[in-house]
């Protein structure tokens, strides 16, 4: 069977593939994104309410055709910090922290029958997460002479996280391979925190997110080149009066994708630069300024095909943070399966 028509029968009702150019320049792109500059402040917890790697290919588009859409995102994470240097953690200061979590997303897409033109699409959604957080470090305290010391304390809780509500999702499709994506997604403190927990599964504060996607999916030669670029706004977590300052994330995947299987199977490399590039703020925030950033690369492997008579979507990925400063350094594996109804 040939490229064409396999893909024509499954992947029609995905979101369309789309991206920039052809396989050169998104090579070119995909080593851009680990070469740029890692420079900025570390953040509150020492990690932001983006996870680098959440959005980064096609599975991630919004959808060309009216459609309701259910994924659910699993991750794992283990990673720890720097002795040199601390990080603030729910208003204390640790060394050494350690981190292994696991979580649970929930994403409902609605893609509404509005007529915004032949070219343009519109979509919101909403994702609901489940946490399992464990964190040890050594905390920062004073003995009852007043001597500086550090204890060494543990902390597990599993519980809701923060809800991310994208009411903005617009889709411009360029041409058959190639479509250009705008969202703004909004995280909301719904998650359980408390000042003095070192696992807190919410942040304790909004956040808004502004991210432009380029999405090239050649329609014949099954290369995918996709391109996310986001910036994060905090508000003051008004609990530690510490307000995080703006992030910068990219993430990025380049894969060749083919017939088998009943469907289309795809294997590439994902790979994102996040940094923080404004100083945190308030009165919480007494550490002062260092750098904080991180860059993660890895493999991804995709699966799309029907089930059960669904349209369904399957991404496996793993990403190792190769380079990490005054942040937790690991890696994570992630899980993303969609059906469309």
């Amino acid at each position: 069977m040939s490229w064409s028509k396999t893909r024509a029968r499954t992947v029609k009702t995905v979101a369309r593939r789309s991206g920039a150019g052809p396989a050169r320049v998104a090579v070119a792109l995909a080593a851009a994104i680990l070469c740029l500059p890692g420079a900025a402040l570390a953040e509150e917890g020492g990690s932001g309410h983006y996870f680098p790697g959440s959005m980064a290919s096609f599975i991630d588009a919004v959808p060309p055709s009216p459609t309701f859409i259910v994924r659910l995102n699993v991750l794992d994470y283990g990673g720890s910090a720097s002795l040199s240097r601390p990080i603030p953690i729910a208003g204390l200061t640790t060394l050494g922290a350690h981190a292994d979590s696991t979580g649970l997303g929930l994403t409902m897409l609605w893609r509404p029958p509005i007529d915004l033109g032949p070219r343009w699409s519109y979509a919101m959604s909403a994702t609901i997460p489940y946490v399992w957080l464990g964190v040890n470090a050594d905390v920062a305290t004073t003995l009852p002479g007043g001597a500086p010391a550090s204890v060494a304390r543990s902390s597990n809780t599993d519980a809701i996280g923060d809800i991310v509500l994208m009411p903005l999702m617009l889709n411009y499709n360029v041409s058959r391979d190639f479509n250009i994506n705008f969202r703004v997604a909004e995280y909301a403190p719904t998650g359980s925190y408390e000042v003095g927990r070192l696992s807190n599964t919410g942040k304790n504060f909004w956040t808004t997110e502004p991210t432009l996607a380029l999405m090239y999916f050649g329609q014949k030669n099954g290369i995918e080149a996709s391109v996310f670029t986001g910036f994060d706004f905090n508000s003051e977590n008004n609990a530690t009066h510490y307000q995080t300052g703006t992030q910068f994330h990219v993430d990025g995947t380049l894969a060749q994708h083919f017939p088998a299987l009943g469907g289309l199977v795809g294997l590439g490399v994902n790979a994102y630069n996040y940094q923080q590039i404004a100083g945190d703020a308030g009165s919480g925030a007494s550490l002062g300024a260092f750098e904080g950033s991180s860059i993660g690369v890895g493999p991804v492997a995709s699966y799309v095909g029907k089930v059960a008579g669904l349209n369904t979507v399957w991404e496996l990925k793993w990403i190792d943070e190769v380079q990490t400063h005054d942040r937790l350094q690991g890696s994570t594996l992630w899980f993303k399966v969609l059906s469309k109804f």
